[in-house]
Protein backbone atom coordinates (compact mmCIF):
# COMPACT_ATOMS: atom_id res chain seq x y z
CA UNK A 1 0.00 0.00 0.00
CA UNK A 2 2.82 2.40 0.86
CA UNK A 3 4.37 1.83 -2.57
CA UNK A 4 1.05 2.58 -4.28
CA UNK A 5 0.59 5.78 -2.27
CA UNK A 6 4.13 6.76 -3.16
CA UNK A 7 3.39 6.19 -6.85
CA UNK A 8 0.33 8.45 -6.70
CA UNK A 9 2.35 11.21 -5.01
CA UNK A 10 5.22 10.78 -7.47
CA UNK A 11 2.86 11.16 -10.42
CA UNK A 12 1.48 14.38 -8.98
CA UNK A 13 4.75 16.02 -8.03
CA UNK A 14 6.47 15.15 -11.30
CA UNK A 15 4.11 17.38 -13.30
CA UNK A 16 3.97 20.40 -11.00
CA UNK A 17 6.39 23.14 -10.03
CA UNK A 18 6.44 26.33 -8.02
CA UNK A 19 3.84 28.73 -9.38
CA UNK A 20 1.46 31.36 -8.06
CA UNK A 21 -1.36 32.96 -10.01
CA UNK A 22 -0.48 36.47 -8.87
CA UNK A 23 -0.66 38.40 -12.16
CA UNK A 24 -4.25 37.86 -13.27
CA UNK A 25 -4.54 41.57 -14.07
CA UNK A 26 -2.20 40.96 -17.01
CA UNK A 27 -5.03 39.02 -18.71
CA UNK A 28 -7.77 40.41 -20.92
CA UNK A 29 -11.35 39.56 -19.97
CA UNK A 30 -11.52 36.88 -22.68
CA UNK A 31 -8.22 35.39 -21.51
CA UNK A 32 -9.50 35.40 -17.93
CA UNK A 33 -12.61 33.50 -19.05
CA UNK A 34 -10.49 30.85 -20.80
CA UNK A 35 -8.19 30.63 -17.78
CA UNK A 36 -11.18 30.22 -15.43
CA UNK A 37 -12.70 27.48 -17.60
CA UNK A 38 -9.45 25.51 -17.49
CA UNK A 39 -8.97 25.93 -13.73
CA UNK A 40 -12.64 25.02 -13.17
CA UNK A 41 -12.18 21.79 -15.16
CA UNK A 42 -9.23 20.90 -12.91
CA UNK A 43 -10.84 21.83 -9.59
CA UNK A 44 -14.44 20.69 -10.12
CA UNK A 45 -15.51 17.72 -8.02
CA UNK A 46 -14.04 14.36 -9.03
CA UNK A 47 -15.40 11.63 -6.77
CA UNK A 48 -13.82 8.81 -8.86
CA UNK A 49 -16.43 6.24 -7.76
CA UNK A 50 -19.15 4.20 -9.47
CA UNK A 51 -22.77 5.18 -8.71
CA UNK A 52 -23.82 1.94 -7.01
CA UNK A 53 -24.64 2.82 -3.38
CA UNK A 54 -22.36 1.73 -0.55
CA UNK A 55 -25.13 0.77 1.84
CA UNK A 56 -25.53 1.84 5.43
CA UNK A 57 -22.32 0.09 6.57
CA UNK A 58 -20.26 0.96 3.50
CA UNK A 59 -17.18 3.17 3.18
CA UNK A 60 -14.97 4.25 0.28
CA UNK A 61 -11.67 5.85 1.33
CA UNK A 62 -8.92 6.62 -1.15
CA UNK A 63 -5.98 8.68 -2.27
CA UNK A 64 -6.18 9.86 -5.87
CA UNK A 65 -4.43 12.12 -8.31
CA UNK A 66 -6.14 13.93 -11.19
CA UNK A 67 -4.33 15.51 -14.11
CA UNK A 68 -5.98 18.17 -16.28
CA UNK A 69 -4.35 19.42 -19.46
CA UNK A 70 -3.69 23.12 -19.99
CA UNK A 71 -5.10 24.37 -23.29
CA UNK A 72 -3.23 27.69 -23.44
CA UNK A 73 0.31 27.82 -22.04
CA UNK A 74 0.57 31.54 -22.85
CA UNK A 75 -2.44 32.45 -20.68
CA UNK A 76 -1.14 30.48 -17.69
CA UNK A 77 2.30 32.05 -18.14
CA UNK A 78 0.74 35.52 -18.04
CA UNK A 79 -1.39 34.66 -15.01
CA UNK A 80 1.65 33.38 -13.07
CA UNK A 81 4.33 35.82 -14.22
CA UNK A 82 5.87 33.09 -16.37
CA UNK A 83 6.24 30.50 -13.59
CA UNK A 84 3.63 28.00 -14.74
CA UNK A 85 5.34 26.22 -17.63
CA UNK A 86 4.02 22.66 -17.27
CA UNK A 87 1.50 20.94 -19.53
CA UNK A 88 -1.20 20.38 -16.94
CA UNK A 89 -2.53 20.74 -13.40
CA UNK A 90 -2.03 17.75 -11.10
CA UNK A 91 -4.18 17.52 -7.97
CA UNK A 92 -3.57 14.78 -5.39
CA UNK A 93 -6.77 14.27 -3.42
CA UNK A 94 -7.91 12.53 -0.26
CA UNK A 95 -11.52 11.33 -0.58
CA UNK A 96 -13.98 9.64 1.74
CA UNK A 97 -17.50 8.38 0.97
CA UNK A 98 -20.05 7.00 3.43
CA UNK A 99 -23.19 5.04 2.68
CA UNK A 100 -26.46 6.10 4.30
CA UNK A 101 -29.95 4.59 4.30
CA UNK A 102 -32.35 4.81 1.33
CA UNK A 103 -29.63 4.59 -1.34
CA UNK A 104 -27.92 7.85 -0.33
CA UNK A 105 -24.14 8.32 -0.23
CA UNK A 106 -22.22 11.39 0.94
CA UNK A 107 -18.61 12.25 0.23
CA UNK A 108 -15.93 14.84 0.88
CA UNK A 109 -12.48 15.59 -0.54
CA UNK A 110 -9.44 17.76 0.11
CA UNK A 111 -6.74 18.38 -2.48
CA UNK A 112 -3.85 20.65 -3.40
CA UNK A 113 -1.50 21.01 -6.36
CA UNK A 114 2.12 20.50 -5.23
CA UNK A 115 4.29 23.53 -5.84
CA UNK A 116 1.33 25.83 -6.49
CA UNK A 117 -1.05 27.86 -4.34
CA UNK A 118 -4.09 25.82 -5.47
CA UNK A 119 -6.07 24.15 -2.68
CA UNK A 120 -9.54 22.66 -3.14
CA UNK A 121 -12.24 21.44 -0.73
CA UNK A 122 -15.21 19.49 -2.08
CA UNK A 123 -18.35 17.61 -1.08
CA UNK A 124 -21.07 15.56 -2.74
CA UNK A 125 -24.40 13.87 -2.09
CA UNK A 126 -25.68 11.11 -4.35
CA UNK A 127 -28.96 9.24 -4.59
CA UNK A 128 -29.35 5.85 -6.28
CA UNK A 129 -32.39 5.94 -8.55
CA UNK A 130 -31.66 2.25 -9.15
CA UNK A 131 -29.42 0.41 -6.70
CA UNK A 132 -28.51 -2.30 -9.19
CA UNK A 133 -28.50 -6.09 -8.92
CA UNK A 134 -27.40 -9.15 -10.89
CA UNK A 135 -29.65 -8.22 -13.81
CA UNK A 136 -29.98 -4.43 -13.60
CA UNK A 137 -27.43 -1.60 -13.54
CA UNK A 138 -27.09 1.00 -10.82
CA UNK A 139 -28.11 4.55 -11.70
CA UNK A 140 -27.31 7.54 -9.49
CA UNK A 141 -27.78 11.29 -9.52
CA UNK A 142 -25.23 13.49 -7.77
CA UNK A 143 -24.94 17.08 -6.61
CA UNK A 144 -21.44 18.30 -5.79
CA UNK A 145 -19.47 21.42 -5.05
CA UNK A 146 -15.90 22.62 -4.64
CA UNK A 147 -14.28 25.79 -3.31
CA UNK A 148 -10.89 27.01 -4.50
CA UNK A 149 -8.59 28.22 -1.72
CA UNK A 150 -5.06 29.59 -1.50
CA UNK A 151 -5.16 31.76 -4.65
CA UNK A 152 -5.20 35.32 -3.31
CA UNK A 153 -6.28 36.93 -6.59
CA UNK A 154 -9.10 34.50 -7.42
CA UNK A 155 -12.28 33.28 -5.73
CA UNK A 156 -13.85 30.27 -7.44
CA UNK A 157 -16.76 27.97 -6.63
CA UNK A 158 -17.94 25.02 -8.74
CA UNK A 159 -21.40 23.46 -8.49
CA UNK A 160 -22.02 20.23 -10.39
CA UNK A 161 -25.00 17.99 -11.14
CA UNK A 162 -24.63 14.69 -12.96
CA UNK A 163 -26.21 11.31 -13.60
CA UNK A 164 -24.25 8.09 -14.02
CA UNK A 165 -24.76 4.37 -14.62
CA UNK A 166 -22.70 1.32 -13.68
CA UNK A 167 -22.89 -2.47 -13.94
CA UNK A 168 -20.68 -4.77 -11.92
CA UNK A 169 -19.09 -7.92 -13.33
CA UNK A 170 -17.36 -9.91 -10.57
CA UNK A 171 -14.58 -7.59 -9.32
CA UNK A 172 -14.94 -5.05 -12.15
CA UNK A 173 -17.45 -2.20 -12.30
CA UNK A 174 -17.38 0.04 -15.38
CA UNK A 175 -19.37 3.27 -15.19
CA UNK A 176 -20.15 6.38 -17.21
CA UNK A 177 -22.07 9.60 -16.80
CA UNK A 178 -22.82 13.12 -17.90
CA UNK A 179 -23.61 16.39 -16.20
CA UNK A 180 -22.99 20.10 -16.03
CA UNK A 181 -20.56 22.20 -13.98
CA UNK A 182 -21.46 25.80 -13.16
CA UNK A 183 -18.61 28.02 -12.02
CA UNK A 184 -18.35 31.47 -10.50
CA UNK A 185 -14.86 32.96 -10.96
CA UNK A 186 -14.26 36.29 -9.25
CA UNK A 187 -11.00 38.25 -9.60
CA UNK A 188 -9.99 39.80 -6.27
CA UNK A 189 -8.95 43.47 -6.13
CA UNK A 190 -8.69 43.69 -9.90
CA UNK A 191 -8.98 46.98 -11.80
CA UNK A 192 -9.39 45.33 -15.22
CA UNK A 193 -11.32 42.08 -14.80
CA UNK A 194 -14.95 41.28 -14.09
CA UNK A 195 -16.58 38.19 -12.56
CA UNK A 196 -17.31 35.32 -14.94
CA UNK A 197 -20.16 32.83 -14.55
CA UNK A 198 -19.44 29.71 -16.60
CA UNK A 199 -21.36 26.58 -17.53
CA UNK A 200 -19.53 23.55 -18.92
CA UNK A 201 -20.81 20.12 -19.92
CA UNK A 202 -19.11 17.17 -18.22
CA UNK A 203 -18.73 13.66 -19.67
CA UNK A 204 -16.94 10.96 -17.69
CA UNK A 205 -16.26 7.23 -17.66
CA UNK A 206 -14.37 4.98 -15.31
CA UNK A 207 -13.46 1.45 -14.26
CA UNK A 208 -13.45 0.27 -10.65
CA UNK A 209 -11.51 -2.86 -9.60
CA UNK A 210 -12.32 -4.02 -6.07
CA UNK A 211 -9.98 -6.68 -4.71
CA UNK A 212 -9.97 -8.30 -1.30
CA UNK A 213 -7.71 -5.67 0.26
CA UNK A 214 -7.47 -2.77 -2.18
CA UNK A 215 -9.71 -0.81 -4.50
CA UNK A 216 -8.46 0.78 -7.73
CA UNK A 217 -10.34 3.25 -9.93
CA UNK A 218 -9.44 4.85 -13.23
CA UNK A 219 -11.58 7.72 -14.54
CA UNK A 220 -11.44 10.01 -17.55
CA UNK A 221 -13.56 13.13 -17.93
CA UNK A 222 -14.00 15.97 -20.36
CA UNK A 223 -15.34 19.19 -18.88
CA UNK A 224 -15.98 21.75 -21.57
CA UNK A 225 -12.94 21.59 -23.83
CA UNK A 226 -10.64 20.29 -21.09
CA UNK A 227 -9.63 16.67 -20.50
CA UNK A 228 -8.70 15.08 -17.18
CA UNK A 229 -7.56 11.66 -16.03
CA UNK A 230 -7.74 10.32 -12.48
CA UNK A 231 -6.26 7.35 -10.63
CA UNK A 232 -7.46 6.36 -7.16
CA UNK A 233 -6.14 3.74 -4.74
CA UNK A 234 -7.93 2.91 -1.50
CA UNK A 235 -10.49 0.73 0.21
CA UNK A 236 -14.16 0.16 -0.68
CA UNK A 237 -16.46 -2.06 1.32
Amino acid sequence: MNRLVGLVLLLSTSVSQAASFNTLDALTQEQFKLFAENVAAATQYKGVTPPEPLGILGFDVGLSVSYTTIESDAIFDQASEGDFDVAGIALPRLTIHKGLPFGIDVGASASGAPGTDIRVLGAEIRYAIMEGNVALPAVGIRASGTVLQGVDELDMQNIGVDISISKGFLMLTPYAGLGVVRTTATPVDSDNLQEETLSQTKLFAGLNLNLALLNFTLEADKTGDHSSGSLKVGFRF
